[in-house]
């Protein structure tokens, strides 16, 4: 069957040439897919019979089978578990922002970082996603809430960056005039630091905004809570982030989970503040960790996150605290995926 999600418009052009199909049915089948959310060939009554029959026969548009989904009690949050074709399964959250709808989507089945934070990395890496599969997660909350999606973050499981060519595919997909319209400085990439496509990424020329996930101040530090330090140090990972700053004009943002006892203290924060410091315009954004059954780490107290804060706000910095608007549904990567084994092993039991 020949996948027809995430197709270009002349990829479809040219498709419907070779089957002899009337080249302008191309755009109608896009405007049905990504304008109209419309997945059913039957539906498409803009096409005469013969072509719905030979779509029906040939082709596929793979939209994922939704396995599980939470909602926070606000509303604001929904995450939902998916099964692609294969049968692996992702996740993907919506969050409802004052400015618009923003999706995190997930860019690999699992992860190989084997950061101690995160449940997508507990059983490795299986593998990327295909650019359809992660053009599908948007599509699927587009379809959902019949809306336009503002903001695209690929922050969910996997590392982006060891996906690197299906996730650029994707992005400057969903990025045409033809599909979603998502503005690339309305798309973000966060990052452990895969140094040599982080420079890669940066001669892409495009306004997308990076996200480092950083996470500690030292090299000794981070290779405990975070395995890819002991391949990439501290001094590589920023001169290559300096790098994306200069050719891109775009401030580059530094994710830092708190983790009570490891890398929240005053010390830290001061080191951090001075990291941050060497990068104009820059945001850290502050993440209490979010512990469960999957996780056993802790989140600093109130206070101790809010004194953090303003040593690294005294430096100058923009600084954030995450809103924690997916902790009641267990929104952080892996997590519902992990729940939803277990609910099922024990149902089997």
């Amino acid at each position: 069957m020949i996948e027809l999600l995430g197709k270009s418009l002349q990829e479809l052009q040219e498709l419907f040439i070779t089957y002899h199909i009337q080249k302008f049915r191309a755009k109608q089948l896009m405007d049905y897919i990504y304008k109209r959310y419309i997945f059913d060939f039957d539906s498409m009554l803009q096409f005469p019979k013969s072509l719905r029959t030979w779509l029906k026969e040939n082709c596929i548009i793979s939209i994922p089978r939704v396995i599980a989904e939470h909602v926070a009690p606000d509303g604001k949050t929904r995450k939902l578990l998916l099964e692609l074709n294969d049968g692996s399964r992702v996740e993907t959250v919506l969050m409802k922002q004052h400015y618009g709808n923003s999706v995190c989507v997930s860019s690999q089945v699992g992860c190989a970082m084997g950061c101690i934070f995160c449940a997508s990395t507990v059983n490795g890496l299986y593998r990327n996603l295909e650019v359809h599969e992660i053009v599908s997660q948007v599509l699927l909350f587009a379809y959902m809430l019949q809306e336009n999606i503002h903001s695209l973050v690929v922050m969910g499981a996997g590392e982006p960056l060891q996906n690197y060519d299906n996730v650029m595919k994707a992005l400057k997909f969903i990025h045409a005039s033809e599909t979603c319209m998502i503005s690339y400085r309305k798309m973000t990439i966060s990052t452990c630091g895969i140094v040599e496509n982080i420079y890669l990424l940066a001669d892409e020329g495009l306004p997308i905004t990076l996200a480092l996930s950083l996470h500690a101040v030292t090299d000794d530090m981070r290779q405990k809570i975070m395995p890819i330090g002991a391949t990439y140090s501290l001094e590589e990972i920023l001169k290559a982030l300096q790098y994306y700053y200069e050719k891109t004009q775009r401030r580059v943002t530094f994710e830092y989970i708190l983790i009570e006892g490891i890398n929240s203290s005053k010390e830290c924060a001061h080191q951090l503040g001075q990291i941050a410091a060497n990068f104009p315009n820059c945001n850290v954004n502050l993440i209490p960790v979010n512990g469960n059954e999957h996780i056993h780490l802790y989140k600093p107290t109130i206070k101790d996150i809010s004194d953090f804060k303003k040593i690294i706000f005294s430096y100058g910095i923009s600084v954030t605290v995450r809103k924690e608007m997916g902790d009641a549904i267990q929104a952080a990567c892996g997590q519902l995926k992990a729940q939803h084994a277990v609910y099922k092993k024990e149902a089997m039991q």
